[in-house]
């Protein structure tokens, strides 16, 4: 009879719902954590180091990871070994987000689709306060790619609707009488994300967490789970940092499992987790519109 290695022990777990966070290289806990390995997960999050020879060491613990040294191959080689991991993880009909910038997203969509995973989205998180620059055009976004396994999916757009600009703009009485299945005046949000709270999260917000070198907001990832995920569904993130996606996942109802390497940034992640939400529910039906609301046009009137 074959030996069957004994599953890893979470670091930090709670319950209602279950809660499980693990410290180590997600590359190993890919290949040991039980739903892991029966490929069971229903939602994949990863937002992943960059190999941009940041700092995630702020406590100066000396136990983070380490990008200074990597080479483009080096970084590549560990990316596909983890991509592999997640999408081996994922259930029939899963489905699986990166957040990535320019540098590698190309790399990243050719691979998941060279694993046969279909390309939903390729969707862009954008932002006005890049880190300034004078030698060429300020950063101002990062790339949100959205795939999924074959299988039955999981797509509620009902969770995720704002306020049209036909509306929100115009006051355009067409929007109000739409025969999609939406709710009137209200459409499925587009593929650049943007508006009040999707900002990057800086020292003075509400969201922010000490020591800790990155931090999304929680709408984006509000957005993804509930658009792709039910209640009671699993949830993982292999580079939990500062633990967004398990805040999000925890205060919706969703199962979750987090993998990182650094053992002080898992601490206060799962203090976070605990702690919940900022802004539940903060973005829901509000409107993205960049121009302000005008008089309806006079052939919308009737």
């Amino acid at each position: 009879m074959p030996h069957r290695a004994t599953p890893p022990t979470p670091t930090h777990s709670r319950t209602k719902p279950e809660c499980r966070v693990y410290v180590g290289d997600s590359r190993s806990l890919l290949r040991a954590v039980p739903e892991c390995v029966a490929g069971k997960v229903d939602l994949v999050f990863a937002d992943p180091p960059f190999n941009w020879s940041r700092d995630y060491d702020r406590e100066r613990t000396g136990k983070t990871w380490d990008d200074r040294s990597m080479s483009d191959r080096e970084y590549l080689d560990f990316t596909y070994a983890w991509l592999d991991g997640c999408v081996d993880a994922l259930r029939a009909g899963g489905s699986m987000w990166v957040n990535i910038p320019d540098d590698w997203a190309a790399e990243i969509v050719v691979h998941l689709k060279s694993r046969g995973l279909g390309m939903v989205n390729w969707c862009i998180w954008h932002y006005r306060f890049g880190q300034n620059t004078t030698g060429r055009f300020i950063n101002s976004k990062v790339h949100a790619l959205y795939f999924t396994k074959a299988g039955p999916n999981t797509w509620n757009p009902d969770e995720i609707l704002e306020l049209s600009d036909r509306a929100a703009i115009y006051g355009d009485p067409r929007t109000m009488n739409k025969k999609d299945g939406l709710a009137p005046g209200m459409r499925v949000p587009m593929d650049v994300w943007y508006g009040q709270y999707w900002g990057r999260i800086q020292g003075n917000n509400k969201e922010r967490r000490p020591n800790h070198d990155n931090q999304l907001p929680e709408v984006y990832l509000e957005r993804v789970i509930r658009s792709t995920s039910n209640p009671g569904d699993l949830v993982l993130d292999p580079f939990l940092g500062s633990g967004t996606t398990g805040v999000v996942a925890h205060a919706l109802g969703r199962r979750f499992i987090g993998f990182e390497f650094s053992p002080a940034n898992a601490k206060s992640a799962f203090t976070r987790i605990g702690e919940g939400m900022v802004r539940t529910g903060g973005v829901r039906g509000m409107s993205t519109a960049i121009f302000p609301k005008r008089r309806p046009a006079p052939s919308a009137v009737s």
